[in-house]
């Protein structure tokens, strides 16, 4: 029974280079983002943060909803389409409950901040939430144990979960400068805080795909 529970679900089986695949996806999307507002609107995230962060989650979310559905839980019960749409309801749906976790830490309320809330909500939603309903649907059992337990079990389990984690512990680092006293623009919410995300999203999207590697190289005997 135990080792039937930690079987790897074939449906939900991720090569490494699958894994390394999406991660580079996504993280050209992010890169790509950037580069949009740098370069064709001369801007960036110090000197106009809404407006950068919405053309980065706008890069980045078809991206993420049609690359993450083609790994949807049972595909013979779910299709395609479904699990798009399924991201597709997941972004505003996490957006509200970063944006509200983000203000319950702390984070300004006020029409100004109005607009920054909500394009970082969105993307951190891309970050967190979209990935974890393309895949997993409203599976309870699933969400919990990624989210709440961190137990990832199969090699998807892995590009969901650490990222995830990555993105929340990353911003939640990056909000620590913001008041001290140094009066730097990079300060403001949510500069500072969406450098953090971005930066932890990244690194652990490098470390799930370490760890997908051995589970890679555990799959090819058996299917010998």
């Amino acid at each position: 029974m135990v080792k039937a529970s930690t079987t790897e679900n074939p449906s939900q089986s991720v090569s490494p280079m699958q894994t390394f695949f999406i991660h580079l996806i996504c993280g050209v999307g992010l890169a790509v983002g950037l580069w949009v507002a740098h370069n064709f609107y001369s801007i960036s995230l110090i000197s106009n943060p809404s407006r950068t962060l919405r053309l980065i989650w706008v890069t980045m979310c078809p991206l993420v909803i049609l690359f993450y559905s083609c790994f949807r839980k049972n595909p013979e019960k779910c299709s395609y389409l479904k699990a798009v749409i399924r991201g597709v309801l997941a972004l505003p749906i996490g957006a509200l409950v970063n944006a509200l976790g983000a203000i319950a830490l702390g984070a300004p309320v006020g029409i100004q901040y109005f607009p920054k809330t909500v394009n970082w909500s969105l993307l951190m939603s891309l970050f967190t939430f979209v990935p974890a309903a393309s895949v997993f649907g409203s599976s309870w059992e699933d969400w919990r144990r990624i989210f709440a337990h961190t137990k990832p079990n199969a090699s998807v389990d892995y590009m969901i979960c650490l990222p995830a984690h990555g993105a929340v512990i990353g911003a939640w680092f990056g909000a620590w400068p913001m008041p001290l006293d140094w009066e730097r623009p990079w300060q403001e919410w949510p500069i500072c805080v969406s450098y953090g995300a971005m930066a932890g999203y990244l690194i652990t999207m490098v470390l799930s795909f370490v760890l997908v590697l051995p589970r890679g190289r555990q799959q090819h005997p058996k299917a010998d």
